[in-house]
């Protein structure tokens, strides 16, 4: 393994990660044979088989994904390492992956636009997803720090919450229970209901309410955004309930959030990291800069 060399590495590396010769010669910007020949030649120093074909699908062998997580590793580092020479030297650049759960993005560009403009040699990989996806991205370790509003709790985690997140039920402006105070929860019932898709934190708030007071509402649609949802609203589909982050935009003004018992179901947005993981320069600069610009998002 002495004689591979970065480049070996860094072509094995996207290969695995992408699945494909072809997608990974295309990524790099190098011809398909090439790649084929560094694998072939990375292979050879392990002395083991590190990709296995059937048909047209690429597996890892054992002895490929145990080379993939020290070439994630490997890299990691040397990307920390550029990091840390860059803040030595006054600067602050390199690269931030952030996965943030869908409903965050309706804040997220507000942060992100300020800490760019404190930082602009910073640049942000930002992927958006839902819990059950991002769960995936925590546990193959893909990502700096992860936005999101309910933290896995079978996963080793550091969680700080930063702001609030209600949770509100909303309905048409001339819904018959819009001006009406203290509507008893039980009144739902009457009415259609949309709901968030499976996997969503929204939607697993919202029935843990519901199943502690035993209340059944008649689920006319499944959405899995909160954007269809309000259109749903607005044409007349039923009531549903979101995060209060997401009423923003022209289309709020024929919205309106009813005022419900048990509501809003108060909940919490949270930055998480793996415990285990050694925060980067940049990735420990944009948590104190969340931390300290809460206010920013602030509904």
């Amino acid at each position: 393994m002495i004689q591979a060399t970065l480049h070996q590495l860094k072509v094995f590396e996207t290969t695995a990660r992408l699945g494909s010769f072809t997608k990974a010669a295309e990524e790099l910007e190098i011809t398909q044979p090439t790649v084929s020949s560094q694998v072939k030649q990375l292979t050879k120093a392990v002395g083991l088989p590190l990709f296995e074909q059937i048909g047209k699908q690429l597996y890892l062998t054992d002895a490929g994904k145990e080379l993939l997580r020290t070439c994630q590793e490997v890299f990691s580092q040397l990307e920390n390492f550029e990091m840390k020479i860059a803040d030595m030297k006054g600067l602050k650049e390199g690269r931030l992956r952030l996965s943030v759960i869908t409903t965050a993005t309706y804040f997220m560009p507000r942060i992100l636009g300020a800490f760019c403009q404190l930082y602009p040699n910073i640049d942000i990989s930002l992927q958006v997803t839902n819990h059950e996806q991002m769960q995936q991205r925590m546990m193959n370790n893909q990502d700096d720090l992860y936005i999101l509003s309910q933290p896995p709790e079978d996963m080793d985690l550091k969680s700080q919450p930063f702001i609030e997140n209600p949770l509100v039920v909303v309905a048409r402006k001339d819904h018959p229970l819009a001006n009406r105070q203290q509507i008893p929860l039980e009144e739902l019932q009457a009415y259609p209901f949309i709901m968030r898709e499976s996997g969503s934190g929204t939607r697993r708030a919202v029935q843990n309410l519901f199943k502690q007071h035993n209340i059944q509402v008649s689920v006319r649609l499944e959405l899995g955004s909160n954007e269809a949802i309000k259109q749903a609203i607005l044409g007349g589909l039923g009531i549903s309930v979101l995060s209060k982050h997401t009423l923003t935009g022209a289309c709020h003004e024929d919205l309106t959030i009813l005022d419900v018992q048990h509501f809003p179901i108060i909940r919490h947005w949270y930055i998480t990291y793996l415990s285990g993981k050694q925060l980067s320069v940049i990735a420990q600069t944009f948590l104190d800069f969340l931390l300290d610009k809460a206010q920013l998002v602030q509904v």
